[in-house]
């Protein structure tokens, strides 16, 4: 298994996991899959060149199975904060630790970039085994927030975590 991240080659792939992500789990991303798979493969391409995301990527025998975001804020008074976005590890790969691995690498990266003082993220409620993983790697609960996202009928709330680096 190897991480590391994605580029502009990786589009197709990305585009492929994400996709998988939305129409299997629509309960645990604000994204959904018609809206994502509308978009073109350049809309995919920039997302992975943009200068404020860093998208990671899982690689097991050359096939991406796992994927983390982490996105950096451009204003100045926020600047010292990022959000950890976009996890996802195909379930064949799930429970081998590799979400674990894919959260703390993108730890390193925030580390990197010395302006940055915390990472933030939501995680939709009742998803213990998420909120689990994100606890272990540090991160706390600080709110929640009602009624975040709706998927069909139902009306979902996120719980909001964070991590001081």
């Amino acid at each position: 298994m190897n991480i590391r991240r994605l580029a502009a080659g990786d589009a197709q792939a990305y585009r492929d996991l994400m996709l998988q992500a939305y129409a299997l789990h629509p309960q645990a991303f604000t994204s959904s899959v018609s809206e994502r798979a509308a978009m073109p493969i350049r809309w995919w391409e920039s997302r992975l060149s943009s200068r404020l995301d860093v998208l990671l990527g899982a690689f097991v025998e050359h096939e991406l199975v796992g994927i983390v975001g982490l996105s950096l804020e451009p204003r100045e008074k926020a600047r010292h904060k990022a959000t950890l976005f976009g996890m996802y590890v195909a379930d064949p790969h799930r429970h081998a630790g590799l979400g674990y691995q894919l959260v703390q690498a993108a730890l390193e990266e925030a580390r990197r970039h010395t302006f940055l003082r915390l990472v933030q993220l939501t995680v939709t409620a009742g998803n213990d085994s998420a909120v689990r993983l994100y606890q272990r790697s540090g991160f706390v609960l600080y709110g929640l927030e009602p009624m975040a996202i709706r998927v069909d009928e139902d009306y979902l709330d996120k719980v909001h975590m964070w991590l001081e680096l």
